[in-house]
């Protein structure tokens, strides 16, 4: 564990966790935790250096220099190269790294895939897509449906549950507005080509499937779900959790997703306010 992240995790469990517990959870000795905090360049940080090392922290190294150097232009101007040299110097890089998904089989057509990768959308509840992973965290297998709008990326639907079945996706779909002209794209899952939830499709909705054997007909929602366990889970080493943390984390994850973490192609603004600003 890098110095600088230990000793500001002993900060925040003050109280909580006496220190000589925190070391040895971490394989840490008392000896090396006191040397670390009185290092020199945890103490002496520039104004710049301070907001740098606060945003790491606040978003728990998911971003890398781009988007930290997004946010401080929000307050005051400063060159990306000046912010990647300073994170590169306290080691505050991004620490996610996503999961290379292998590409499965050869694409053939099945249903017809009206959204063709046409990602994009200039309005609201126009273009959604849907999708279901698995959550493997805990001591029980549990499922993610979510439903994401390419309008601004913004998680509008989304069920947790412990059964993969055709009542867990239509719990998800019934959270939808009221809306008309709309695209529902998912893959090919026998959960979606089922009888019973292409019954249940409200009127004004049509349906897109992915090409068999290909996510990145779907690739914004398959996305998401990478970065949900890549940002969370993984990030944290969480691999045994109570069924009750899992869903905390995922329900806490999307509320953060939509209404806090930035997007280069939504000009550095999270989902919701892209849409609020366009109103």
């Amino acid at each position: 564990m890098e110095p600088e992240i230990f000793v500001e995790l002993v900060k925040r469990m003050k109280g909580k966790i006496t220190i000589t517990a925190l070391c040895q959870l971490f394989g840490v000795s008392r000896a090396t935790y006191y040397r670390w905090t009185h290092r020199k360049d945890l103490g002496k940080l520039t104004p710049l250096e301070e907001a740098v090392r606060r945003l790491c922290f606040q978003h728990k190294f998911r971003y890398g220099y781009r988007k930290i150097t997004a946010l401080i232009n929000q307050e005051y101007k400063v060159n990306k190269n000046t912010v990647q040299k300073i994170m590169q110097k306290y080691h505050w890089n991004c620490r996610v790294k996503m999961k290379k998904r292998s590409k499965v089989g050869q694409p053939y057509p099945v249903v017809e895939n009206k959204l063709n990768r046409q990602f994009s959308s200039d309005a609201p509840l126009k273009k959604l897509v849907t999708d279901i992973t698995y959550l493997p965290f805990g001591k029980n297998q549990l499922y993610l449906s979510s439903i994401m709008d390419l309008y601004n990326g913004e998680f509008i639907a989304y069920t947790i549950s412990d059964k993969q079945d055709t009542d867990f996706v239509l719990d998800t779909f019934d959270q939808l507005p009221q809306t008309t002209d709309c695209l529902l794209h998912s893959d090919q899952d026998s959960v979606y080509t089922s009888f019973n939830y292409q019954n249940q499709i409200k009127k004004g909705i049509t349906m897109s499937r992915s090409r068999k054997g290909t996510p990145s007909d779907n690739a914004c929602i398959e996305s998401f779900h990478a970065s949900l366990k890549s940002e969370t889970f993984y990030l944290d080493g969480l691999t045994n959790e109570p069924t009750s943390i899992v869903i905390e984390i995922v329900k806490k994850y999307i509320t953060y997703y939509n209404e806090s973490r930035i997007q280069q192609k939504l000009d550095y603004q999270s989902p919701i306010d892209y849409r609020k600003s366009a109103v």
